[in-house]
């Protein structure tokens, strides 16, 4: 399905329920509706939900739109009001989550609560980064040569060797992804980077995510000023947002609901019964949602 929204805009309809909460699933840095795959399917009785792909991602273009991630974060406010129907539960993974924070307070009429997957977060303190991960993103941070790198690694990675790296990076074991939804991570993988302007829209993205981390306290006002109720699930395993940074998230905001799972940065993808069973029992036990 396809919205105009000064450009093109796709999105999924994952069906459910007509009387239950209404979901929007938001996915991270380099991802797409496809990430939701595997949950969605798992919540259809509890949920109304549509899955988005945010400018310079998955299907839809950057057509001439910023790719950053207070960009999206307007252009999901807008999908939001066009979609109707709300307010929404928004279900983010890492970018994806830090983008849904961004319209839980620019928009809070139209969220009704967060559901974090292995948000972006600031790093704890004395924390190390992973150095694969720490080396990735100094290298897209750098001004022409990130872009001349990126797009070398298209014309001489195929698309399927990316996706392998990318899963060994982002899960505690890749091999519980199924594997028709890694065939169509390498189908969409092969078209995007066929697409001219595709690693500029990546690397937009990727350093919006760093500059807003060097300034952990108005990230950290951003969140305090959340007023729906939030769920923050978090992979034990994960390498790009370490589990050290969800347990200071979560001892700085008591109030949220807090779980940890056995998995890395994309639980939803990697453990999605496990991912489905914490989300019903947080709408049931949870007041402002329970009777949506």
């Amino acid at each position: 399905m396809r919205m105009d929204i000064a450009g093109p805009v796709h999105y999924v309809d994952h069906g459910g329920p007509q009387d239950a909460p209404k979901v929007v699933y938001v996915h991270g840095l380099g991802g797409s509706h496809h990430n939701w795959n595997a949950l969605a399917p798992l919540l259809t009785e509890h949920v109304r939900a549509h899955a988005v792909d945010l400018a310079g991602f998955g299907l839809t273009p950057a057509a001439g739109r910023k790719t950053t991630v207070a960009a999206n974060a307007v252009l999901l406010g807008r999908f939001l009001e066009r979609l109707g129907d709300g307010p929404f539960l928004l279900i983010g993974n890492s970018m994806g989550g830090l983008i849904s924070t961004y319209v839980a307070n620019s928009h809070p009429s139209l969220v009704r609560g967060l559901v974090l997957v292995d948000p972006t977060l600031p790093l704890a303190e004395r924390l190390q980064i992973d150095p694969a991960v720490r080396n990735r993103f100094l290298i897209n941070g750098l001004p022409l040569i990130g872009e001349w790198a990126l797009q070398r690694r298209y014309l001489r990675v195929p698309a399927k060797v990316r996706i392998a790296e990318v899963l060994q990076r982002c899960c505690a074991d890749p091999s519980r992804i199924p594997a028709s939804m890694v065939d169509e991570m390498v189908a969409l993988e092969e078209e995007l980077t066929l697409q001219r302007g595709h690693a500029a829209a990546q690397l937009a993205a990727s350093r919006s995510i760093v500059y807003g981390l060097a300034r952990p306290s108005t990230y950290w006002r951003r969140m305090a000023a959340i007023k729906q109720p939030v769920l923050l699930l978090h992979g034990t395993h994960d390498r790009l947002v370490p589990i050290s940074s969800a347990r200071a998230a979560a001892k700085r905001l008591p109030h949220w609901t807090y779980t940890e799972l056995d998995a890395g940065h994309i639980p939803q993808m990697e453990t999605p019964e496990l991912v489905a069973e914490e989300i019903v029992r947080w709408l049931k036990n949870t007041k402002e949602l329970s009777n949506a």
